[in-house]
């Protein structure tokens, strides 16, 4: 099991994610600065705003500490976590850090007050409850590379990836009282057999 998880705390609702692996017995790294990186052993993108999160990824230098960090270490992105970690987005405004052979449009949802909750099966999480997901301004993943293994789907489009060591989920799990994702994200990657 890892000792030291980092959530990326640049913009977003990072503080939840804390919340969720500190609930986990994970010790948390709020991530801020390249220095932020050595010791954690995962990384976890939050959602928030993308063009927002660009920007800042850009002003503190964290494009290719964080795409050097991926090479060895487990990372998820939600929302807009998952947008930063695509290949390809729909907005020229926003940099991804291409970890994950998807692509991706923003809000594809709706705007704010278009936001909803549904529950989906997830055959692979522990226990036979259906998952409550939270989508807010979510984004969509179009496109799934050959090496993508799709986790789950809300009406037949994916709403949770992965390839190799990187996760990529279009809704927030951190906004619902349910670990499984976060355990499935250290559990999977923490093994010998992590990596798909």
């Amino acid at each position: 099991m890892p000792q030291r998880i980092g959530v990326l705390a640049l913009q977003g609702d990072f503080a939840k994610h804390q919340a969720m692996l500190r609930l986990l017995r994970i010790e948390t790294v709020l991530v801020k600065k390249p220095k932020d990186l050595p010791g954690c052993e995962g990384l976890i993108i939050p959602g928030g705003e993308s063009t927002t999160l660009t920007k800042l990824i850009q002003k503190c230098n964290m494009y290719d500490p964080i795409r050097e960090f991926t090479e060895k270490h487990p990372i998820m992105g939600t929302c807009a976590g998952a947008i930063m970690v695509a290949s390809r987005v729909d907005d020229q405004r926003i940099e991804p850090l291409q970890l994950i052979d998807i692509s991706v449009t923003r809000n594809a949802y709706g705007r704010q007050i278009d936001s909803f909750v549904t529950h989906v099966d997830v055959p692979f999480l522990k226990g036979s409850e259906r998952f409550k997901a939270v989508f807010i301004r979510a984004p969509e993943i179009r496109n799934v590379g050959s090496q993508v293994v799709v986790l789950m789907e809300l009406n037949g489009n994916p709403i949770m990836v992965q390839e190799r060591n990187v996760l990529a989920l279009t809704f927030h799990p951190e906004l619902t009282s349910d670990p499984r994702i976060h355990e499935y994200f250290i559990e999977h990657f923490f093994t010998a057999q992590a990596l798909l």
